[in-house]
């Protein structure tokens, strides 16, 4: 284009044609660099979500697996394994990315991408001539490691084959095949050369994946153990006596249920001391000598075309008196600090007249038997109840419980918890809220501070619930997909409960769409 018999003044324009198009090139590469660390960044947020909405089933399942054990404790086993491989292997790969971030210097609280364009740490720590160094090894080891802790967790359930199938593929670290078709090592294919952008979003983006396959591993147990649950082999009959103590000679009245039962759970028969009324079995039957008695049957159902036996076996006890006090919580099997925990106390064959009670914190509830707990401080409260019999001796029994704090609340944008996507117009028009979700109490909770958070902008305390001007204008700036962050949402209770002194909400994410 500079050849040729061409005036000096053409060769200058040709000259500048060609500086132009080298700037459009620097431009991209430019471009290129920063739409890497753009993902980078999504990445890095989706990441900080997953941890703790994986946090927050975790304990839900543990919750489940210490009520009510069987199924729920052998999923919990199985999470709590992925959940340890998850952050060895996490952990290990933040490592490679501090190796990539060696001497690159943050500007402004971020990272510069666009001249991140070298691949000199890892190639340096990674490759030597066509193979790797014990660094690249230790690379592979750790992937291969970690797909076998996941598959030694999982392997024997297909509840996970598709989760332990996945993260196979997506860690398959043998030879990839180039647009020739040449093979090429697993880490030369994807980080050999590569600008240290690009391998800093290629870690994250493994970080990422390896999170995803634990809320899908936490997400399925919860799921298996409940369906297992609610299985018919699975119920638990129960006998349900009037009284657990009787006087010789007094009829003994009371039922046999099922742990789930219900309007649409019914045996198709019965044997047992009593007869079958709307899915229950009615038992009539007369207290015999004084001692320990058994009363036991059995209940069959028919599911998918096959007969399940249920049988139940239980146990009730005749005394000429009675002793030991029935003292049970109405609504949970621990008190809360700060409420006003309802009681049921009673003895077996004394009236609630000659029942009394004490304990820190017990106050009467208005009706017989009827008390409220309000817990102080400590780990445990214990309930003692006293009753008078006819003869005007006295009989006392007593129950501990423990002591619990209310939890953490859960952040909503405009009254929905966890991740959301959304226009900017409605996030800046939605109240900040929180929530408990599944709390027996019905809490009432008021938002007084939130942080907002943008990606690529600076956090935004905001002193209410709802968004103020300041944050109208960074949401102004958001671009599509951009993860909106609604953290250390600090609240406090009203009504019941107004006082106690509440934590942070866990936080909610909006995207921008």
């Amino acid at each position: 284009m500079a050849g040729g018999k061409l005036t000096p003044r053409q060769k200058m324009i040709n000259l500048m044609y060609l500086v132009f198009i080298a700037m459009l090139a620097m431009n991209m590469s430019k471009e290129v660099l920063s739409a890497f660390g753009l993902m980078n960044e999504k990445f890095d947020a989706a990441n900080a979500s997953a941890t703790q909405t994986n946090e927050q089933m975790m304990l839900a399942l543990d919750t489940k697996a210490a009520e009510a054990k069987g199924e729920f404790a052998i999923a919990a086993g199985t999470a709590h394994k992925v959940e340890a491989a998850t952050k060895k292997f996490y952990d290990f790969v933040g490592t490679l990315k501090a190796e990539v971030l060696t001497g690159v210097e943050a500007e402004g609280g971020k990272l510069p991408y666009e001249s991140m364009d070298k691949a000199d740490n890892l190639d340096h720590s990674w490759f030597t001539g066509d193979g790797y160094t014990k660094r690249g090894n230790e690379v592979i080891a750790a992937i291969e490691a970690y797909k076998a802790d996941l598959n030694a967790a999982l392997g024997g359930e297909k509840k996970y084959a598709a989760i332990l199938k996945e993260i196979t593929g997506k860690f398959d670290v043998a030879p990839v095949a180039n647009k020739e078709g040449v093979k090429i090592k697993y880490l030369d294919y994807h980080f050999k050369g590569f600008p240290a952008i690009a391998s800093l979003a290629k870690l994250t983006a493994w970080q990422n994946d390896a999170k995803k396959a634990e809320s899908d591993v936490i997400s399925a147990a919860l799921g298996k153990a409940a369906v297992q649950a609610a299985s018919y082999s699975n119920y638990q009959a129960i006998v349900a006596l009037d009284k657990n103590v009787y006087f010789q000679g007094e009829p003994v009245t009371g039922k046999v249920v099922l742990g789930r039962y219900d309007e649409n759970t019914k045996p198709t028969s019965f044997q047992g001391p009593g007869k079958l009324v709307n899915g229950q079995a009615i038992i009539s039957t007369t207290a015999g000598a004084v001692g320990e008695q058994n009363l036991s049957g059995q209940f069959t159902f028919v599911e998918e075309g096959k007969t399940i036996p249920l049988k139940f076996q239980g146990k009730y006890v005749v005394v000429p008196r009675p002793n030991s006090a029935n003292i049970s919580a109405d609504k949970m099997n621990v008190v809360y600090r700060g409420l006003p925990n309802p009681l049921t106390i009673s003895f077996a064959g004394i009236g609630d007249n000659n029942v009394s009670a004490s304990a820190p914190g017990l106050s009467p509830a208005g009706g017989k038997g009827k008390y409220n707990l309000n817990p102080g401080s400590g780990t445990e409260v214990t309930v003692v109840a006293t009753g008078k019999m006819n003869d005007g001796k006295t009989v006392s029994d007593k129950k501990v419980f423990r002591i619990k704090g209310i939890p953490a609340p859960q952040a909503a944008i405009g009254g929905k918890e966890g991740s959301q996507k959304g226009s900017k117009s409605r996030l800046e028009v939605s109240q900040i809220t929180a929530v408990l979700p599944d709390f027996l109490y019905d809490l009432k909770f008021q938002v007084t501070q939130f942080v907002l958070k943008v990606p690529g902008q600076a956090s935004i305390v905001v002193n209410g619930d709802r968004v103020n001007a300041q944050c109208k204008a960074a949401l102004a700036r958001a671009k599509a997909g951009d993860q909106v962050t609604i953290s250390d949402v600090k609240t406090k209770i009203i009504g019941d409960g107004a006082g106690i002194q509440t934590k942070t909400a866990a936080p909610a994410i909006f995207e921008i769409q």
